[in-house]
């Protein structure tokens, strides 16, 4: 037995990139949350959002990287991530003026904003493929490991070496800063309690005299930001493919109905739920059972519980599950 090495395996191949893809869902689930909360719909639309707002912090670093602009160790997308989320800003806020609102002045269902969004997303989808193109799009640049696996071995002198890339460490980091200034702007500030206490009864809070457009212009900003910090993160740690975060739709709705549409520690609690179940799941677990077990009992398969082509059929699984037994999740946020 090596227990060790079984635990630096599973550090590097199961823990490490599930917090990193725990905190990009995470930070994705947190918009669509907002939007529900707030605005009373599901936004199918988030996805393709996050794919807008990656576009042009992309379009942004290749700018950046032009003129000889760089962050040094850093990815130079860090530099260019105000411009995604201020042009995302805009666009978001034009759709809603020109689409969105219409729609709740007219009081129409939530079933029927959410078919809206389905437009809206199509819409996105299309823009981004037309601009930046198809192909898969490698944007980070900078130190691309923090510790490397050989470097790991020589410190340790274990035989299994943990590598950490610069931008998981980067994802965590950025997510905690974000999600500590949405709490502190959620309940220190003016603005932040008018939210929520639109979001907990819009009648009461129209009597109280708050301003029911400035609340969903400052929400939509805040998905914005969201969304695009999220996609560049997602980026940054795999590469750009417009397709892939209309895929992502998929996982970040179950982090949210999960945790508890409606709820932001929910949504938290959430993305690290599926993303630890996907990562946990796909992960080809021979390398960790051949150190924990006598060599009589090493396994000659892979040990998979499903291959990663599949990884989507888990967070649909967990939403299911959770629809069935509990359809307002782990944090009981509104019922779905």
């Amino acid at each position: 037995m090596d227990i060790l090495n079984a635990l630096v395996a599973f550090l590097n191949f199961v823990f490490v990139p599930g917090l990193a893809y725990g905190a990009q869902l995470a930070l994705g689930a947190l918009g669509v949350t907002l939007i529900y909360g707030i605005l009373r719909f599901s936004n199918f639309a988030h996805g393709d959002t996050m794919a807008f707002g990656t576009m042009v912090t992309i379009l942004g670093t290749w700018g950046l990287q032009a003129a000889g602009v760089t962050a040094g160790p850093l990815p130079t997308a860090l530099l260019a991530l105000p411009l995604g989320i201020a042009v995302t800003a805009a666009l978001v806020l034009a759709t809603d003026r020109a689409v969105y609102r219409f729609y709740r002045r007219q009081k129409a269902a939530p079933t029927i904003l959410v078919i809206v969004s389905l437009g809206v997303m199509f819409v996105m989808n299309g823009i981004v493929r037309f601009i930046i193109g198809v192909e898969e799009i490698g944007f980070a640049d900078g130190e691309r490991f923090l510790i490397t696996a050989g470097d790991f071995r020589k410190m340790t002198g274990l035989s299994e070496g943990l590598a950490i890339k610069t931008t998981q460490a980067i994802t965590v980091v950025t997510a905690l800063i974000v999600v500590a200034a949405l709490f502190w702007f959620l309940n220190r500030t003016r603005t932040g309690k008018s939210m929520r206490a639109f979001s907990d009864n819009e009648d009461l809070a129209l009597l109280s005299g708050i301003n029911p457009e400035r609340v969903v212009a400052v929400t939509w900003i805040l998905a914005a930001a969201l969304a695009t910090t999220a996609g560049v993160l997602y980026g940054l740690d795999k590469s750009f493919k417009a397709f892939t975060y209309f895929q992502l739709l998929l996982p970040i709705f179950a982090a949210a109905i999960v945790g508890g549409l409606g709820s932001p520690l929910g949504a938290i609690a959430g993305g690290f739920v599926i993303a630890f179940s996907e990562v946990t799941v796909t992960y080809a677990w021979k390398k960790v059972a051949t150190y924990l077990l006598p060599d009589a009992l090493a396994p000659d398969g892979l040990v998979q519980l499903m291959s990663t082509d599949y990884k989507f059929a888990v967070s649909f699984t967990i939403l299911i599950i959770v629809l069935l037994f509990m359809p307002t999740g782990l944090f009981k946020g509104k019922s779905v």
